[in-house]
């Protein structure tokens, strides 16, 4: 059985057919849908560009193809091309593959009235939390307290009907958006963490440093991870008289944004921009002494797993999957500079809890090795195929009837 996932990343594709991905998603992602599925179709916006820049990974290959659903930015670029993009995912769905819904998204939202009508299973995969991405100083949008209502409304809905639900968290998102009373219900985070991916020992501070680097990986097409309010609580840290080095890799388009609020800050803030994944990141991480991620939303966030995997101590907000990840006395109330740059001045003056951190930091973060999350994701793919096919053996049943009684 072929299986069809759509989600809310984009990707480019060259003019010779292939998609390619710098960041996220990679072929090397895909092949885990593969030890179930026989093929894989992903739905999701894909840009035509002439080439790609050194770095970028295919994101198609063996087993793997895209449906393109066309290019759009924001709502109001989404608006203008809406039927476009409802034709492409009409187009997409056969109904005779097995369907997950990586979510919250709204390519999403345009399979559900079909698959409704259609009484068709599908899985969901809950990866975000929409009333936190629309919280205040996450999203600047004038429409931004309607989509605070409409999309997270529209997630308890996929959840609820879905036949299996996966999530990220093991418990935050589920509160907020249940499965159904006969929903299969399972957790795994989606982070990719070979044995490479991790140090074999937790660090030691050197006190003797002239300076203390901080480290932030994350988007800045919107502002829910917050790099702004990092940016603020460097400043105050700084003006209290610490030395530090603010490096932030990602991009998007607040980066200019950003970078005239960091430009009063000169050479203590750096800003590196997207990176592939993988040892160019890491090789980032191994030489930052702290990771913040001041977060207005999450649901388990890859980067600081990835970060916990190279033995950083690590600083969090109390949103999504991170209370799960760090203890209480390392997170911070999402949006506070103050609280931040207290939390930041405490930490990096302290070796012997960098030190604990590192520690604890690295032990969490075996939990989401491979191996650990392979067995639970394995059957959430087996339900999901299984009762795709009893439906479809159903359909065929009645299909016969009918002729029998013709």
């Amino acid at each position: 059985m072929n299986l069809l996932v759509a989600l809310e990343h984009r990707f480019e594709r060259t003019p010779d057919g292939k998609v390619w991905t710098l960041t996220m998603f990679p072929h090397s992602f895909w092949i885990r849908y593969l030890e179930v599925f026989d093929h894989l179709r992903v739905v999701a916006r894909v840009r035509e560009v002439s080439s790609v820049p050194t770095g970028w990974k295919r994101a198609d290959g063996e087993g793997v193809s895209f449906v393109a659903v066309p290019d759009y930015v924001g709502p109001v670029q989404y608006l203008l091309r809406i039927r476009q993009v409802q034709q492409a995912i009409a187009n997409a769905l056969t109904l005779n593959d097995a369907i997950i819904l990586r979510v919250s998204s709204q390519i999403a939202n345009h399979f559900l009235p079909i698959l409704r009508r259609n009484h068709y299973p599908y899985g969901v995969e809950v990866v975000a939390d929409p009333y936190d991405v629309f919280a205040p100083g996450s999203v600047k949008h004038p429409l931004r307290s309607f989509f605070r209502w409409l999309f997270p409304r529209q997630l308890r809905q996929l959840c609820t009907e879905a036949c299996a639900a996966a999530y990220v968290t093991e418990h935050a998102l589920q509160h907020r958006y249940p499965p159904g009373s006969k929903t299969f219900s399972t957790y795994f985070s989606d982070v990719e963490l070979p044995h490479s991916a991790f140090v074999c020992l937790p660090r030691i501070p050197t006190p003797t440093k002239d300076f203390v680097s901080l480290i932030y990986v994350g988007t800045m097409d919107q502002l829910y991870k917050a790099p702004d309010v990092l940016i603020e609580a460097v400043a105050r840290c700084i003006q209290e008289g610490l030395n530090l080095k603010l490096v932030l890799i990602g991009d998007g388009k607040h980066r200019a944004e950003l970078e005239a609020k960091a430009v009063v800050l000169g050479e203590h803030v750096n800003f590196l921009g997207w990176l592939p994944a993988g040892n160019a990141v890491r090789t980032q991480l191994d030489r930052a002494d702290l990771f913040v991620l001041p977060s207005h939303q999450e649901g388990l966030p890859r980067a600081m797993v990835e970060a916990m995997a190279r033995g950083l101590p690590c600083i969090g907000s109390t949103v999504g999957g991170i209370p799960e990840l760090l203890v209480c006395e390392d997170l911070v109330p999402p949006g506070d500079v103050v609280a931040l740059a207290r939390k930041i001045c405490e930490v990096v003056t302290d070796p012997e809890r960098m030190a604990r951190m590192s520690i604890r930091n690295l032990q969490k973060a075996k939990h989401y090795t491979d191996e650990e999350l392979h067995e639970r994701r394995i059957e959430f793919h087996w339900y999901i195929r299984e009762t795709t096919q009893v439906w479809l053996n159903e359909q065929k049943q009645e299909y016969w009837q009918a002729l029998d009684q013709l």
